[in-house]
């Protein structure tokens, strides 16, 4: 069983940048792939990014792309967004989420969910 945690969100402006961090724990972190979901009230949750095994192949939403940059350290269990550009369509709940794939950009795929953290951008 693994464990994941979200945090680093919050509430800032229109062009300005967020770093998530999600924790993992309870099962080797190199077995994982790992990804970032959003989800608003209005919408059905979606995919943002993943990262492989390694960390040597991403995958990003064409929304984010060119703005958002995952990124994982093996050796803290941890995986970031780096998020820049902010927008005030990018305000959702961002769930951070791991994989038995090398890597996975579908939800189905996804077995280990965190609670979310929420990021919220002003005009």
């Amino acid at each position: 069983q693994v464990q994941l945690v979200e945090s680093g969100g919050g509430l800032v402006q229109a062009g300005g940048s967020l770093r998530l961090s999600c924790a993992v724990s309870g099962r080797t972190f190199s077995s994982y792939s790992l990804g970032w979901f959003r989800q608003t009230p209005e919408k059905e949750r979606e995919f943002v990014a993943a990262i492989s095994k390694t960390g040597g192949s991403t995958n990003y939403a064409d929304s984010v792309k060119g703005r958002f940059t995952i990124s994982r350290d093996n050796t803290e269990n941890t995986v970031y967004l780096h998020m820049n550009s902010l927008k005030p369509e990018d305000t959702a709940v961002y769930y951070c989420a791991a994989a038995w794939l090398w890597i996975a950009t579908v939800e189905a795929n996804y077995g280990s969910w965190g609670r979310g953290t929420q990021v919220t951008v002003s005009s």
